[in-house]
């Protein structure tokens, strides 16, 4: 078979069918399981890499873990908050062009990181220190943030979610320089993302 099946991809295969169930759910109107697959799925992505860089792994493989991990995330983070916000929205042409160009730019944004970091790796090697722009696996965090936290507290999330693809869309192509979180960092968003899941959870059995 083609392709590639050790265990340093077996995490991000996990994560894009997870992120394929958040679609699904989106799709039949089930918004809080949609934004907890999303969540799922970034967790999936925050330790795909470190898990693939525990193997020693050839060049062929190194190059099929960046392509397999960026379209990964265009599934998970491209195009399952593009649905989310679209349906949220109740499916209005305004959010519907506005998650289409979320989307849109994200496809760009991770076909310049596959770009950049082929070339990255040829000249330094080692994990990557700084991102250019924002990376679109923030939007794991960021949307569900809103509008699970938003919705108690009366704001308009149906119409706040696509502008808030606007900004991350934004932010995805913008050239400004972001550190790499290390492991402090992963923990502080692990332990948000772990806030969001439950009040998540507690929201959807009430």
């Amino acid at each position: 078979m083609l392709g590639i099946y050790n265990y340093t991809v077996i995490l991000t295969y996990i994560g894009m069918l997870v992120g394929f169930a958040g679609i699904a759910s989106a799709a039949d109107g089930n918004l809080h399981t949609a934004l907890v697959c999303l969540m799922v799925a970034g967790v999936c992505d925050m330790f795909d890499g470190a898990i693939a860089s525990t193997m020693e792994r050839t060049e062929k493989e190194k190059r099929f873990g960046v392509q397999i991990d960026s379209l990964s995330d265009l599934v998970c983070f491209g195009a399952l908050p593009a649905v989310i916000a679209y349906i949220a929205a109740e499916r209005s042409t305004l959010s519907f062009c506005l998650s289409g160009l979320y989307l849109l730019c994200a496809l760009i944004r991770l076909a310049w990181f596959n770009v950049d970091e082929e070339e990255r790796q040829a000249t330094e090697g080692g994990s990557r220190k700084v991102y250019l722009g924002l990376p679109v696996t923030t939007a794991a965090l960021l949307l569900p943030a809103l509008m699970e936290l938003g919705a108690p507290l009366g704001w308009p999330v149906g119409k706040l979610a696509p502008l808030a693809l606007l900004v991350m869309a934004t932010a995805f192509l913008t050239p400004f320089r972001l550190r790499k979180p290390q492991l402090p960092g992963k923990a502080a968003m692990l332990l948000c993302g772990v806030a969001e899941f439950a009040f998540l959870i507690a929201r959807a059995a009430v």
